[in-house]
């Protein structure tokens, strides 16, 4: 299910951190004092990474989709020999959301 800003501002703080989804590795963390962060997780010659967006409300749910989508080339966890990879990954990822959204 896609992230809205209403389930964002009703996301409230707990004892223990916890991530709101929404899609191609983008999620919210909500922390235990109130601070809301956006984060992608992404793979790499099968490793999980974590990249830091910045912080809601400072970015907005379009600007952090966004930057998702942006060419991998501006992420600095990423070199230049698995960029190719990761823009496969992400038009594939695309691909078969709007396939099984438009078939």
């Amino acid at each position: 299910m896609a992230l809205t800003d209403t389930a964002i501002r009703n996301a409230k703080p707990k004892e223990k951190p916890y991530k709101v989804t929404d899609s191609l590795g983008l999620y919210l963390l909500v922390n235990p004092r109130g601070g809301k962060l956006w984060r992608i997780k992404y793979r790499i010659n099968g490793s999980e990474r974590k990249l830091s967006v910045g912080a809601y409300p400072d970015i907005t749910l379009s600007e952090a989709s966004a930057r998702v989508m942006q060419p991998a080339g501006n992420y600095p966890g990423l070199s230049c020999s698995s960029l190719s990879r990761y823009v496969a990954v992400v038009s594939s990822l695309t691909t078969s959301l709007w396939l099984s959204s438009n078939v």
